[in-house]
């Protein structure tokens, strides 16, 4: 990640952490593509320790059945991102969460295009998922799909919460 790119994310997991501590809410990962780049964001703000359950990384199809609960069928989809999510709130006992699949590259990947991204995000107030589509080399997609997991992480949790 470039030094600009870094300085982001450092302030969107800040942001995260604000928020979940002002909700009184707990924060978890589950990440495929992105091997716990979010995570380590989240563990490294302030006071995560307060609010940041924990993350799993699962890359294997059989990683993310067994830990996650993930159901038979392609794992680069919205099915898989939001039950990745929904799994890891579950297992480590968080409040919301964010999860992560995708195509990484430098090949295709279940009959999906280089840089197709699934992110989930699950708050009390339900799931919701995006996908994306994004350019460029293989760590340029990971750094693209950490910041906007961690944006979006960041806006789901603007409504979460106890507060």
């Amino acid at each position: 990640m470039t030094k600009e790119l870094t300085g982001e994310a450092e302030q969107l997991a800040s942001v995260v952490g604000e928020r979940a501590g002002d909700r009184g809410v707990t924060v978890a990962t589950a990440e495929s593509l992105t091997s716990g780049q979010i995570a380590v964001h989240l563990g490294a703000a302030p006071g995560a320790g307060s609010w940041f359950s924990g993350g799993a990384v699962t890359y294997t199809v059989e990683a993310k059945q067994k830990a996650l609960g993930v159901p038979e069928g392609p794992v680069i989809s919205e099915q898989c991102a939001r039950a990745m999510a929904e799994g890891a709130a579950r297992v480590l006992g968080a409040d919301c969460a964010v999860a992560v699949t995708g195509v990484g590259g430098p090949d295709r990947q279940e009959d999906q295009p280089v840089g197709t991204v699934f992110i989930a995000i699950h708050t009390p107030a339900g799931t919701t998922c995006e996908e994306h589509h994004f350019d460029g080399e293989p760590a340029e997609i990971l750094d693209r799909t950490t910041l906007r997991a961690l944006e979006l992480l960041a806006a789901g949790l603007e409504d979460a919460g106890h507060a």
